[in-house]
This record gives structure tokens, C-alpha cells and sequence, in this order.
């Protein structure tokens, strides 16, 4: 009789993170549960398709975080930004912890952001030119994962999703892009580093399947770092549409349709931006026959999420 495969937790699987792990976990390994307020949505019957567990429930919930983790050996963790001003990331996570310890999970992968922990250096910190509380919030519950008393830890800190030039993130974060433009405040010269969903799902699974060598570590995801020109050359060249990058003002940025906490993170980007360690990275991955996806790999995997109808 085959051994049973161990029970992964996966909160946010819905989203690009969360669904990427949960088909990684699902591909090979393990058995999976998703966490999600309405599992009768398409995403969540998509990983039920595939294998997944789907229970009802929501982080505001204790007594349905308490059942979602019963049972569980580990904890994939992604928590949304509190745009709201509600306090909700550091609540959600704080409460997933605090769930996943009492029911015995004994590893606990997180996905917070890359530059979390350097905030305090970053220039005008302290100003509230940049948005204070969404670098804090990273910050305070990757600190509560690492001091939890979990047997193995990982924190993944990704830089920029690729993801974020497919539908649906494309059509408020790229509004433009539909038309054949990348529209930014973003200066030419600056380059954004990237990286896809899919490795973030990559390195989770990898991280739970060999909790010996990723616990307690601290992982700045990225595999390039292009400018907005290079990122337009390579939809074009992949997807054969005219595709061309637009550096505008902040204030241009605002007035053509982008929301102004995209611009302010765009304006971040030029002074600061993303600085995982991308040699140091593929290196010590490679050593271990992990390869991360290039963005040219990327658009090719995902082009019928693109849509460009220039």
C-alpha cells in the first residue's frame, strides 16, 4: 500500500500565487485543500478538477481557518494588500499563524515581497511619500512566520509578477496595453525586475518537498530585470502585434487612466526598485536543477492571457 501524500494548505489558490502552488503541490507529492469563500467559482473547480480539496470559509473566519488546517502537515501563505485601511493583511496573517500552530502544521511557506525588511533605508521613508504601512504589514507578518516556532519556515519574496501583463491584472495595471502601449511613469532607462507566479508555485513546492534545505530562509525571487522597452520588444516579437513602452510623468500617468498608487510605485521603482541578488539566485537554484521561467518563456506559455488587439 503507496504511503499517503502528505496535506498542504493553500490560502489565496484562486489567485496567481496560491493557484500556481496548488498545481505545483497537485503536479507531484502532495495532496492539496484550498481555502476559498466561494467554492463553487471557476478557479477553485478548476483545482477541484485537478485533484484539490475545496472547504468554504474565509480568514476572518476562526473556526473555518481551525478546519482548514486540520489535519495539514503545511501552510502555503499569501495575503492581499490592506488598500482598505482595515488592517486586514496583518490580521489574516497573523490568524492564519496562529491557526496553523495550534492545529500542529509543521512547515509554513509564505510569500510576502522582495525589498521587505530594507524599507526603513529606502529614501523619504517616514515622508508617507511612499505607501508606509503596505511595506510594514510585509514586514510584520514575515517577522511573526520566522518567531512562530514552526519545525520549518520559508519566506519567498518575489519581485514584480510577470503576471501582471495578463488578464486580469493587465486591464488595471497595464489599461493601455490592450492598445499596443505599456503607458508608465517609469523612466527608460529603469529596469524592473521580474519574475512569474508560476516559479513562486515552483520554489513553494520545492520548498516543501525538501523542508531540510529551505527552512529558515529568506527567498528575493527574480529572474531578469528589463526596462519597459525590452518588456514591449518581447510581447511584440513573441505575440507578432506592434507593442511599444510610453514614459510619461507621474501626473500624465494619473491623467491617462492609471491609479495613483501604481504611479507612486512606479516612481519607487526609479528611485529604489526591486535588488534581489538574480546571479547569487540562478546559481545556487541551478545547483540544485531548479530553472526559473525568462520572460520570453513566459508570454509564450500565457499568450492567450495577453491581449493586445493592436
Amino acid at each position: 500500500m503507496s504511503a499517503i501524500k502528505p496535506l498542504v494548505l493553500v490560502t489565496g489558490a484562486t489567485g496567481a500565487q496560491g493557484g500556481a502552488t496548488a498545481r505545483a503541490l497537485l503536479a507531484e507529492d502532495f495532496r492539496v485543500r484550498i481555502l476559498t469563500r466561494n467554492p463553487d467559482s471557476p478557479a477553485a473547480q478548476a483545482l477541484v478538477a485537478a485533484g484539490a480539496e475545496a472547504v468554504a470559509g474565509d480568514m476572518e473566519d476562526a473556526a473555518s481557518l481551525a478546519s482548514a488546517v486540520a489535519g495539514a502537515s503545511g501552510v502555503f501563505s499569501v495575503q492581499v494588500p490592506d488598500a482598505a485601511g482595515t488592517d486586514s493583511e496583518r490580521r489574516h496573517g497573523f490568524a492564519l499563524i496562529e491557526a496553523a500552530k495550534a492545529a500542529g502544521v509543521t512547515h509554513f511557506v509564505h510569500t510576502s515581497v522582495c525589498e521587505a525588511g530594507k524599507h526603513s533605508a529606502f529614501p523619504r521613508w517616514g515622508s508617507d511619500y511612499w505607501w508606509q504601512k503596505y511595506w510594514t504589514d510585509k514586514w510584520d507578518v514575515e517577522e511573526a512566520v520566522r518567531s512562530a516556532g514552526f519545525n520549518h519556515w520559508t519566506v519567498l519574496k518575489p519581485a514584480f509578477m510577470m503576471d501582471n501583463f495578463a488578464q486580469p491584472k493587465a486591464r488595471y495595471m497595464f489599461p493601455h496595453l490592450q492598445q499596443g502601449q505599456i503607458v508608465t511613469a517609469l523612466s527608460p532607462a529603469t529596469r524592473m525586475q521580474l519574475v512569474a507566479a508560476d516559479d513562486v508555485g515552483k520554489l513553494a513546492h520545492v520548498a516543501f518537498k525538501d523542508p531540510e534545505h529551505f527552512s529558515g530562509k529568506n527567498i528575493d525571487l527574480a529572474v531578469e530585470a528589463l526596462t519597459m522597452e525590452e518588456v514591449a520588444s518581447a510581447l511584440s516579437q513573441a505575440l507578432g502585434k506592434p507593442v511599444s513602452a510610453q514614459s510619461v510623468s507621474p501626473e500624465q500617468a494619473v491623467e491617462s487612466g492609471l491609479f495613483a498608487g501604481w504611479v507612486r510605485s512606479q516612481e519607487w521603482t526609479n528611485e529604489v526598485g526591486y535588488r534581489a541578488d538574480i546571479p547569487a539566485l540562478t546559481q545556487a537554484l541551478g545547483d540544485r536543477g531548479i530553472v526559473l521561467t525568462p520572460f520570453a518563456t513566459w508570454i509564450e506559455r500565457h499568450a492567450a492571457e495577453i491581449q493586445i488587439d493592436a
